[in-house]
């Protein structure tokens, strides 16, 4: 089969599994950089095969409305397009519409919105946007679903996940359409992946995980609607809920979560795959990740620092470069500069899940992620590594 999961170690709820797609094996857990538009952002594809980056993600909704999906397909689909010959997962937008107020119209049928570039009027609908993914052509597609934020009152969660359910009922028969009567030469298969969404309510959240199990015998799960606002307790609360719920034989990927404690704080709950643009948004703004807690390399007591920004790394910028350079290519506005911070906080949740991972297959998962988390929380956002 063209996708294939295989469970290889277990401590407690978390795993460590290989995740075979047509553009490749995942060694999970894994964390995948996201490429919104078909990059990520600062980064070559070297630079992410150079720190052996596995899966990368892009956006269905940002592609659709720039290039646009069919020029993406004329062109050999995201893989040929953006030169990356590895696994790659598209989100379906449907985050990216609902976070568009004032802009878009909810019915059942789907969402009006205007486009956030030009203003013009589009509309997403559960087969239209399963049409646009197949035409990325990406090995997993996520599934159109209704976004809320994090800590919307149980009635507003429910319809939301009612409706994501009834949904993706929807995605599925178009996607079955569109694999009998639209194949694209030369292009691997593609997975659809559901979401599991219902809010902080852990009876919602259960519920409508049973029922997307019992709906078909998926791939893999989406677990979505978190990091939207709720607290972190909340998150991790709601990951323990369904855990016994979902099938142990598929990987399951939580969306747009990228902080270095919650990626641990997930394996440790069962997850298999990570997202998110944190790292590269973080760079950009100067703010990096290290085993001691966040760096901010504008600080002024970085200006004689001849320290790599994290001595623990093996980044090329750590391997290669002060705090004291980085952080005069930051103040200087230099491009150089956003392209190393970036790189270096993709390269540590990358790393971050190697680590995970080893521990795992070594049976000492459990000791590592208590050290681990212990001493990334001893130190402060604000204070040196």
């Amino acid at each position: 089969m063209s996708f294939e999961f295989q469970l290889q170690a277990t401590q407690g709820a978390a795993r460590a599994a290989t995740f075979a797609t047509p553009h490749g094996v995942v060694h999970s857990p894994a964390f995948m950089a996201v490429g919104t538009l078909a990059t990520v952002k600062a980064l070559d594809p070297d630079d992410l095969r150079a720190m052996d980056a596995q899966m990368i993600l892009s956006n269905a909704y940002h592609l659709h409305l720039r290039p646009g999906d069919e020029l993406i397909r004329e062109l050999g689909g995201l893989h040929e397009f953006m030169g990356w010959d590895g696994p790659m997962l598209t989100d379906s937008g449907g985050f990216q519409v609902f976070s568009l107020e004032g802009l878009r119209t909810i019915d059942e049928d789907g969402v009006d919105f205007r486009s956030h570039i030009d203003g013009s009027s589009r509309r997403f609908t559960p087969e239209s946007v399963m049409r646009i993914e197949r035409n990325l052509g990406a090995d997993v597609i996520m599934q159109f679903d209704h976004v809320i934020p994090g800590q919307s009152e149980a009635p507003v969660a429910r319809d939301a996940m009612e409706r994501s359910l009834r949904w993706l009922a929807r995605c599925r028969e178009e996607f079955a359409r569109l694999n009998a009567e639209d194949p694209i030469p030369g292009r691997g298969a593609q997975a659809l992946f559901p979401i599991v969404q219902g809010g902080i309510h852990s009876d919602l959240r259960r519920e409508a995980a049973a029922a997307i199990r019992d709906m078909g015998d998926w791939a893999g799960y989406g677990i979505g609607g978190l990091s939207v606002g709720e607290p972190k307790p909340d998150m991790y609360r709601i990951l323990s809920d369904v855990h016994d719920v979902l099938p142990t034989d598929r990987p399951r990927y939580l969306m747009g979560v990228g902080f270095p404690e919650d990626l641990v704080e997930g394996v440790r709950r069962g997850v298999d795959l990570f997202d998110c643009v944190a790292p590269t948004r973080m760079g950009r703004n100067g703010a990096v990740f290290t085993v001691n807690g966040r760096l901010n390399i504008k600080r002024a007591e970085f200006r004689t620092d001849r320290r790599p920004l994290d001595p623990e790394c093996d980044c090329s910028c750590c391997r290669r470069f002060t705090r004291a350079y980085l952080r005069h290519l930051y103040l200087a506005d230099e491009i150089l500069g956003l392209h190393l911070l970036s790189l270096h906080n993709v390269h540590f949740l990358v790393s971050l899940m190697r680590q995970a991972r080893t521990a795992l297959l070594g049976g000492t998962f459990d000791g590592w992620s208590d050290s681990w988390l212990r001493q990334y929380h001893s130190r402060t956002a604000t204070t040196s590594a």
